[in-house]
């Protein structure tokens, strides 16, 4: 009769760690880190408003400073996404496809590239913008921002969407948000246009060099909004599916 005993309790404790076993390819969300990334991918993007203060000002040595941060935050944000890529097994039961959360990552990464590499070559030429455009430029900066840090409000509701199985409120949250993010978008394009068009007003004025980049510059800045509105599709479709 004991060793019957010893041999149920064994068969008990081993059912227990199986399940316990299963039960935790449940309980490990790739969320949480989802979230961190594009915490540090904002962080990055918000930089840019100071940084460009900062060059408009030829503050040099600020700008350099604030560059420095960019820098450290996206070099963080690129160690939060090579995480996020080695541990997420493919054998992990996921509540949303492993491949979807793995584009969602990465077009994440574009953005906080996108902000390091505005920073960049404006840093290394010194460059600021005419006088004349710059109110308008700072405008459409500020949206494109507005865009990223929409994004990010979005990626946080990911977590109470996935325990409404998105369905009820929740998916009317992020819907909202998402919609909010597509406007942000359309705001910043049109902005684009008006500060393209205050550029080409004074072009005989400036450098056809610097002319050519203040329109690199323009044209990345519209990347940030567009890559942060591609990233809403991305979770649409993730909560479509």
């Amino acid at each position: 009769m004991a060793q019957w005993s010893s041999l149920i309790s064994k068969k008990l404790r081993y059912i227990m760690s199986s399940t316990k076993g299963f039960l935790n390819l449940f309980a490990r969300s790739p969320i949480s880190p989802l979230q961190a990334h594009m915490q540090e991918v904002n962080a990055c993007v918000q930089l840019l408003i100071e940084f460009i203060n900062a060059t408009q000002a030829n503050d040099w040595e600020q700008a350099t400073a604030v560059r420095q941060q960019i820098n450290a935050t996206e070099e963080k944000a690129d160690q939060l996404k090579m995480d996020f890529r080695s541990h997420l097994p493919a054998n992990l039961l996921l509540p949303v496809p492993r491949l979807d959360l793995l584009q969602l990552v990465e077009t994440q990464d574009k953005i906080a590239n996108i902000a390091k590499d505005i920073s960049g070559i404006m840093l290394g030429r010194k460059m600021n913008t005419p006088a004349k455009m710059h109110p308008f430029f700072l405008e459409y900066l500020t949206t494109s921002c507005e865009a990223s840090e929409q994004a990010k409000l979005a990626i946080d509701g990911l977590d109470i969407l996935l325990e409404s199985g998105f369905k009820g409120k929740a998916a009317t949250l992020v819907d909202n948000m998402i919609a909010k993010l597509n406007a942000i978008e359309k705001k910043s394009d049109d902005q684009q246009i008006q500060v393209r068009r205050e550029l080409f007003a004074m072009e005989q004025e400036l450098s056809p060099v610097d002319v050519m980049f203040i329109y690199k510059i323009i044209h990345w800045i519209g990347d940030l909004a567009d890559t942060a509105q591609h990233m809403g599709s991305r979770l649409k479709m993730m909560v479509a599916t």
